[in-house]
């Protein structure tokens, strides 16, 4: 299957399409304001030349999603997603401009970091909403498809995004001007999200049955006591609890690697005192990397003929263990590059195959929950992933023992998967009343 037919088979649902359209602009405008916080984080000359510095950017940025990111799912429960994302892009507008302004006023300093942090955290909360409503605008037997190619071709969009910032900082002189014009471009797309969500009905994207809400502590203390509720019955329920275990430790695994090829970018493969040829090479070896993630749409769907998603994940699992024992034989350039399209295959595979486990087998009540415990375990894995690097990485980001331990972890975790699904037959445990009709 081509992701061309499968799109038109998809495209054919109008909610979808208007769902789609959402993801797409709102993604590329990420990709925008992402590309600068890059810059500035990671390939500034003066910052995050070490690994014990880009675990502090990390843990920066993701840390407090982590810790406010629990309240997410349980909103989506309560809130209708459709309002979510067009109030949700509409706030992006307004942070986006006052970075632009407070870039170029002041500067970077703190209040353009709290910003920054917030901006990424709304993103997140998006994010989220998108993954929760697509079943509520694709047929079940298409869910499959329409994870391999929304959250893919979302992806894509970002880099455009990104590719489109870059360009505006080569049109624009370096300085707090061209900053600010990044920031403000970025929050035209975020208005263009906000708007296009208007295309969806209030309610079209659920959920069908929300909590009473009462008064705003109230629905906090609701809220707690929510996400304990649907971690239980993700567990409960077992394939979707495991689904979400796996991919938590493939992203703390891919965390670790991701933090390696920077610093090999950076400090390895390029001068370390100069940082525009680090970001380049980074840039380079993010696109292969992206490559593998085509290929996973090629090939996830095909797997899915022939295999169930569980199985899939299995064999994901290997090309990335696989992709660390060759980044294991060489530091060369060629090397990492394969290593990056394997890795690419691993990572986006596996992601589509849980997506859909999650979707497939949670019921639409718990779904937004499902999906922000789902970010929690995402952002928590990378912080996690950033702490070890600095304590076993060095500052060029490649070590034979590292990479060897990565792949034995590989092998060990798609083992325990199997085992898993296999002592219950790859079938979800029914948990509540419904699921047993």
């Amino acid at each position: 299957m081509s992701v061309l037919s499968d799109l038109r088979t998809l495209a054919v649902h109008r909610d979808f399409r208007k769902l789609f359209t959402v993801r797409l602009v709102s993604q590329c405008g990420d990709g925008m304001f992402q590309v600068g916080l890059a810059t500035l984080f990671f390939f500034n000359p003066q910052n995050m030349a070490t690994a014990s510095g880009a675990a502090a950017a990390f843990a920066v940025l993701l840390l407090p999603f982590t810790v406010v990111g629990p309240f997410a799912g349980p909103l989506l429960d309560r809130w209708q997603r459709r309002q979510v994302l067009l109030v949700g892009n509409a706030v992006r507008v307004v942070l986006a401009l006052a970075l632009a302004v407070l870039m170029g006023a002041v500067g970077v300093g703190l209040p353009v970091y709290v910003l920054a942090l917030v901006t990424l955290g709304v993103n997140r909360f998006l994010l989220s909403a998108l993954s929760a409503g697509l079943p509520r605008v694709v047929p079940r037997e298409q869910l499959l498809m329409a994870n391999t190619l929304t959250p893919t071709l979302g992806a894509v969009s970002a880099v455009v995004g990104a590719a489109l910032g870059l360009l505006i900082g080569w049109l624009v002189p370096a300085g707090r001007v061209h900053d600010g014009a990044v920031l403000a471009t970025a929050a035209l797309l975020f208005a263009a999200a906000s708007a296009l969500a208007l295309r969806l009905r209030r309610d079209q994207l659920g959920p069908e049955r929300r909590p009473a809400s009462g008064h705003l502590w109230q629905d906090v203390r609701a809220t707690a006591a929510e996400m304990v509720d649907g971690a239980r019955y993700l567990v409960a329920r077992r394939t979707p609890g495991m689904g979400l275990a796996v991919m938590a430790t493939h992203r703390f695994l891919y965390g670790m690697n991701f933090i390696a090829l920077l610093l090999i970018s950076r400090n390895l493969l390029s001068d370390p005192t100069d940082a525009g040829a680090g970001l380049k090479t980074f840039a380079l070896l993010t696109g292969v990397s992206f490559a593998g993630n085509g290929l996973a749409i090629v090939l996830t769907p095909i797997a899915h003929e022939r295999m169930r998603p569980s199985a899939w994940i299995v064999t994901c699992l290997g090309i990335a263990g696989l992709s660390q024992a060759l980044l294991a034989t060489s530091a060369s350039f060629m090397v990492i590059a394969a290593a990056a399209i394997l890795m690419g295959v691993g990572v986006q595979g596996a992601k589509i195959a849980v997506d859909t486990i999650v979707q497939r087998d949670t019921d639409d009540s718990y779904r937004g929950r499902a999906f922000s415990l789902y970010d929690v375990l995402y952002n928590a894995a990378f912080v996690g992933a950033a702490a070890l690097a600095a304590a076993v990485l060095p500052d060029t980001g490649w070590s034979r023992g590292v990479f060897a331990a990565l792949t034995v972890v590989y092998v060990l975790v798609a083992l325990a998967y199997r085992a898993g699904t296999a002592r219950v037959h790859d079938q979800p445990v029914p948990v509540l009343g419904i699921e047993r009709t």
